[in-house]
């Protein structure tokens, strides 16, 4: 394990598949969540800890402070775990809604200049190009879909028909994805286990793969992968309601988590993104 200079009472912690994950004390006496890989790609952790900032600048939801940035650590402030209450779902569903209406200037890269600039997003050990689209459709199928169908079909992970129906899905994606909307402010991964509560209840978002696209993919993933509540999509669209036809949309972006799932676990995943894919395939 690599931890910041100084650490010391280093004890192990939950914090996913890929990276270790330790609570720390640092140099200067304070507590800190620290997650480590030897591995990690350049710039890795620095586009993650620009992604927390990035999606905490509206001030609608808190991220962890960014307490040190390493090439193969990231130090983050300590945030003692609690359970989410009705009124931090609520909270949850009304800050996703501002920080998605914050924006970004592309579909793609969130925002010029910077470290998370240029960087891919991060899903388990796949890294996808943030490379700028002049709409939301293009990304979705240049940078998402075909991608992800190319690696399934190497690996295995989707049987000849499932490619075919995601090439079919991209091929017909304009007319599929709906109204254009402008970019949102996407967390970019948020299953229910990258939203945290504090012992307040509060939710805290953590683990983001951040890049400007349609906001109706960080709810789509929330809702296939165990939202905290119902009351989370209810307050959202009181601050902003989705546009005409979204629950016909809802499975055509889970098909973005479901192929990740397929390529790196297989199994039931396979069956699901096939199932969707021949669905929207027409």
């Amino acid at each position: 394990m690599s931890l910041p200079p100084g650490a010391t009472n280093a004890r192990r912690v939950g914090g996913g598949d890929i990276n270790e994950a330790w609570r720390v004390t640092l140099a200067d006496g304070g507590t800190a969540f620290v997650k480590t890989r030897a591995d990690a790609g350049p710039g890795e952790y620095a586009a993650e800890a620009e992604g927390l900032a990035w999606l905490a600048e509206p001030g609608a939801l808190r991220t962890p402070h960014v307490l040190e940035v390493g090439e193969d650590y990231l130090a983050l402030e300590w945030i003692e775990p609690g359970r989410l209450d009705a009124s931090g779902a609520e909270d949850l569903g009304r800050g996703l809604a501002a920080t998605h209406a914050a924006g970004a200037a592309s579909f793609g890269d969130p925002r010029l200049g910077g470290s998370i600039a240029g960087t891919p997003s991060q899903f388990g050990s796949l890294r996808l190009s943030n490379e700028p689209t002049a709409d939301w459709p293009s990304f979705y199928a240049e940078r998402r879909l075909r991608p992800l169908a190319s690696i399934a079909r190497e690996r295995g992970a989707l049987s000849g028909t499932g490619v075919r129906a995601v090439e079919q899905v991209c091929a017909r994606i304009t007319e599929l994805a709906g109204p254009a909307e402008p970019p949102a402010r996407l967390h970019g991964d948020l299953w229910g286990g990258n939203v945290m509560a504090d012992t307040e209840g509060r939710p805290w978002l953590i683990d983001p793969s951040a890049y400007g696209g349609h906001r109706e993919i960080d709810l789509a993933m929330l809702r296939l992968f165990g939202a905290p509540s119902e009351g989370v999509f209810a307050a959202y669209a009181e601050v902003t309601p989705l546009t005409d036809g979204w629950k016909d949309r809802v499975q055509l972006w889970q098909l973005l988590p479901l192929l990740v799932h397929a390529v790196l676990f297989g199994g039931s995943y396979q069956t699901a993104a096939e199932r969707i894919a021949l669905h929207y395939a027409g």
